[in-house]
């Protein structure tokens, strides 16, 4: 069965990614994999060969003590990872999942998650890691990498994450807009909420037509739709009506031929990720 896939690390999002894989888990009927991967770039599975850095003379227990400080900083890291993953587990335990399945894996975040793709109906991951917190460096640079990469739908989780009662999809035209709403009118994961179908005009499309169409399947699918066509630049044209209609969840189509997929996926990604306040779930 395909599974919740959370992303599990040590930064301030563990928290909100862990409860964004519960609330998904729940509304999909879905199973929760809690996720570490270990770094293999910090903490290589194999000692650091540094032979060829000695000088002359360099005694040979150096190169030993230097081999199991290698091994003794991953073995922590690796524990460290471990007690997160099990305080995650705790906590989707406490919010309803009888028993989320846990995994540790050592590598490169991106490729494990290819390896996990096939098993993977929801992928979970936090705005930042562990190396980006802060308020220079707002988006992290492994979620660009799995946006592009993954071909799943993907949930960017802020530092802080709630049930979402209102949601909004932002509605391009492209196939892949079209496709997310059939899936959503389909899915159980939004099923009852409050749902805007907004569009950015280009001035070179209409699109009540298309809207009139998304936001009949939506109907169908048991949302209350609203409907709207914006003027102006993209991210702030979206963002703005997001505020001030108190919308909880974003939803947007991640590739498309359209001002809203430049606006997404090109190379102003982390530009609509960076000053996101609520979860943003990205379509494939």
């Amino acid at each position: 069965m395909s599974k919740v896939v959370a992303c599990i690390d040590g930064s301030v999002a563990a928290s909100a990614v862990c409860d964004a894989g519960v609330w998904a888990s729940r509304r999909l009927d879905a199973p929760l994999k809690l996720l570490h991967v270990l770094d293999q770039q910090r903490y290589p599975s194999t000692p650091t060969d540094l032979s060829g850095s000695l000088s002359l003379g360099a005694r040979e227990h150096l190169m030993e003590e230097l081999a199991d400080l290698d091994a003794r900083r991953n073995r922590v890291a690796m524990e460290q990872g471990k007690l997160m993953l099990d305080a995650a587990k705790a906590r989707a335990m406490d919010k309803g999942i009888e028993e989320p399945e846990l995994q540790q894996r050592h590598g490169d975040l991106l490729e494990s998650l290819l390896a996990l793709q096939d098993e993977t109906r929801l992928l979970v991951i936090g705005r930042q890691g562990t190396e980006h917190q802060g308020a220079s460096a707002k988006v992290g640079d492994n979620v660009e990498r799995v946006v592009r990469a993954v071909y799943r739908p993907i949930l960017v989780v802020p530092e802080t994450f709630s049930e979402p009662g209102v949601i909004m999809l932002a509605f391009d035209g492209s196939d892949t807009c079209r496709k997310g709403v059939e899936m959503l009118a389909a899915s159980p994961l939004f099923r009852g909420l409050e749902c805007h179908l907004v569009t950015v005009d280009d001035g070179q499309h209409a699109r009540h037509e298309e809207l009139a169409w998304a936001g009949e399947r939506l109907s169908e699918g048991g949302h209350q739709v609203f409907t709207a066509i914006l003027e102006g630049e993209v991210e702030p044209a979206l963002h703005r009506y997001q505020q001030e209609h108190g919308i909880e969840l974003l939803v947007m189509g991640a590739y498309g031929h359209s001002r809203i997929r430049e606006f997404l996926l090109g190379s102003t990604t982390n530009e609509m990720l960076r000053e996101a306040k609520v979860p943003h779930l990205l379509l494939r």
